[in-house]
């Protein structure tokens, strides 16, 4: 299992000299980059997942028609979210009053928050799994609920509302893909860089990295990753990683809080 955070009360050591590598897309990991630089890390960017926002479909017209006629308005990412509004303003010069929007943490909820929209998010964690146990989405008998996420992911949202009685309509927003990096290039990441901290915050992007590296697993299985939760974490101990946090949140200062946090109690 992943290691308990230590208590963020403690005074925190900055980063000087240490390796950090960021798995994340663009942009989030430049800026999660610049995060790390701040506290003193040397670091590195090598996303493992491109993000490719989707051709508008009739199927997708049809729901952005019809949009005032759902109740729960549910996106998974940021990512999501934003195509989300991007288009739904192609549609709406206002939005339509009475909706609820939801977002499973808080980086998605702050992006329907700058658009004016004040969206329900778990109050402790940031999974599928804690957006599911808000009051709101507990009884939805005949409630129509709109799905705004990736072309695949995770079914679990979709099918717990509909066992909780709500009609879901999932709109696919983008694909997600893993990138080509040269043998040279991974070579020199992990051969010459030497990462002391990998940030992996999905399941995929986990698998990716260990179908990128095949010739450094000895290494890359000792080192710390920080994943987003512990249902990753044991996906990660099933594909042989030993190292692995759980960070007191997804954001980026709790990100580098805790990767501090840890070195500092293991040093």
């Amino acid at each position: 299992m992943a290691t308990p955070q230590p208590d963020r009360q403690q005074r925190l050591p900055d980063l000087a000299q240490r390796r950090v590598l960021i798995c994340r897309p663009e942009p989030e990991a430049s800026r999660l980059a610049e995060a790390f630089r701040a506290a003193g890390a040397e670091c590195r960017t090598m996303p493992l997942l491109v993000r490719e926002p989707l051709p508008e479909t009739p199927e997708q017209h049809t729901l952005l028609q019809e949009l005032d006629n759902f109740s729960h308005i549910i996106a998974v990412s940021p990512f999501a979210a934003n195509l989300l509004l991007d288009h739904i303003d192609n549609w709406w010069p206002q939005i339509p009053l009475g909706l609820q929007w939801y977002g499973v943490g808080s980086g998605t909820s702050s992006v329907f928050a700058r658009h004016g929209l004040k969206a329900r998010q778990p109050k402790q964690g940031w999974t599928s799994e804690a957006l599911l146990e808000l009051p709101s989405l507990q009884n939805l008998a005949g409630d129509k609920v709109l799905l705004a996420r990736g072309e695949q992911g995770r079914e679990l949202i979709r099918q717990t509302l509909e066992q909780r009685g709500a009609k879901v309509s999932v709109m696919p927003l983008y694909r997600r893909a893993q990138p080509y990096y040269p043998p040279e290039q991974v070579d020199e990441i992990f051969g010459s860089f030497r990462p002391e901290v990998i940030i992996a915050l999905s399941g995929e992007t986990l698998n990716n990295l260990n179908a990128l590296a095949p010739d450094h697993h000895s290494s890359l299985h000792r080192t710390l990753v920080v994943v987003p939760a512990e249902r990753v974490a044991r996906q990660a101990e099933n594909a042989g990683f030993r190292n692995l946090i759980v960070p007191n949140g997804l954001d980026d200062q709790n990100l580098v809080t805790s990767v501090a946090s840890t070195l500092a109690a293991r040093s």
